[in-house]
């Protein structure tokens, strides 16, 4: 008989305020609630590193020196024909030492979270026998900036469980790598309790939108994230010409919060100059009260190219805010479908132009489709039951 599961080794890229990074957050903090004895291994440090060590221990993978020797020294051992073996050396006794130090023979499960953590997994020389869970966030943009293919498909041939956040994932692992769809299985943790109490206390606070100077009868679409080409928000300001074009007389307002300073915010500070939109499209920086902005959107625009299952969409329908969004760029038309919001053809923006103007123009149409969202979301994502799902599959791999 095998014995009970009891430690996990986490992986994870770095502890940065992201997506993939809070949800391992959350996910160790009700891991540890169940009693497992965890063991986080992380690529990179980050500001969440301190939240991350008050749960269990954490190992940052040595940085790679930049010389094996030193400089001098290495074109001498490179001359010798030496170089390799010293190299080889070195990183034997790195891979050594990082053993030792996660005590990787008493290892019950390795849980991987994200395809980048596939560059530390590849080095650790597990034993075949260790069950191995993947939790994949990514689609194929992130896939190719991110991991290194022979990394990831060793990763992916180690996996006896792959945790898909949500169908489109899931979809593309199977048509695009091949993974046996019996393996797995459809997983989103989402704190939805939390969320829910920081959407009412957003509620109580003050407007945040005093320093813009919008009319109080504005109607604002909302977007939200960081400024890169995979967020669209090129989109964002595209989708502004058109709105405002259509409703001349309205005072319609395009707030994007958390965008940082970056060569593509100047960009988009340009075309928005020339489009004659300077007082109509607000560039937010990265903030702690996106909740306080989003309680005032009256739609949320979801122009990303791609978003495995974004926060954001969670966010919105706990406001009440309904979502407009693209076929084809991940996991939100599966949850906002036909009532929750709008789905529009992969990059039309023609007829997402016409879904804002509808929402913008109906407000009962508005309300109506944001309650649903929030009502879908509580629904099907329910936190609890998230980890129920995960210790049971853990039980099932660790007694095979």
């Amino acid at each position: 008989m095998h014995h009970t599961l009891k430690t996990i080794l986490l992986i994870g890229h770095d502890a940065n305020r992201a997506g993939a990074q809070l949800v391992l957050l959350n996910l160790m903090r009700l891991l540890r609630e169940r009693g497992y004895t965890l063991h986080l291994l992380l690529g990179e440090g980050g500001p969440l590193l301190d939240e991350y060590r008050a749960i269990c221990p954490v190992t940052l993978w040595p940085a790679q020196p930049a010389h094996v020797v030193g400089t001098i020294a290495d074109k001498v051992l490179w001359r010798m024909g030496m170089w390799d073996k010293v190299y080889q050396q070195q990183r034997a006794e790195q891979q050594r030492q990082i053993r030792a130090e996660l005590n990787l023979d008493n290892v019950d499960l390795v849980l991987a979270n994200t395809v980048m953590s596939s560059r530390w997994f590849t080095q650790l020389a597990l034993a075949p026998t260790v069950p191995v869970v993947t939790f994949v966030h990514e689609l194929d943009m992130s896939v190719r900036i991110y991991t290194e293919p022979t990394e990831l498909a060793e990763l992916l041939a180690r996996t006896n469980q792959l945790l898909a956040v949500s169908k489109a994932t899931a979809d593309y692992y199977v048509t695009q790598h091949g993974f046996d769809p019996a393996r797995i299985t459809q997983y989103t943790l989402i704190d939805t309790p939390t969320l829910m109490t920081n959407v009412a206390q957003a509620r109580d606070q003050t407007d945040v939108y005093d320093e813009l100077g919008l009319p109080a009868n504005a109607l604002i679409v909302g977007g939200c994230g960081n400024a890169e080409w995979r967020k669209g928000n090129d989109l964002f300001v595209a989708l502004a010409r058109q709105v405002t074009g259509r409703m001349p007389d309205v005072p319609v307002h395009f707030v994007w919060v958390g965008m940082p300073q970056s060569q593509l915010r100047e960009d988009l500070l340009l075309d928005i100059r020339k489009a004659g939109l300077a007082d109509r499209v607000h560039l937010i920086a990265p903030t702690p009260d996106v909740l306080r902005y989003m309680q005032r959107f009256d739609v949320f625009l979801l122009c990303s190219r791609e978003d495995p299952y974004p926060l954001v969409v969670f966010e919105a329908g706990l406001s009440g805010v309904p979502v407009v969004c693209f076929a084809g760029a991940g996991g939100s038309p599966e949850l906002v479908e036909t009532d929750g919001g709008f789905v529009v053809p992969y990059l039309d923006l023609d007829a997402m132009s016409s879904r804002l103007v509808t929402l913008l123009q109906q407000p009962d149409l508005r309300q109506t489709m944001g309650k649903r969202l929030g009502e879908k979301i509580r629904e099907r994502h329910p936190a609890q039951q998230s980890v129920d799902t995960l210790v049971a599959l853990f039980t099932q791999l660790s007694t095979r």
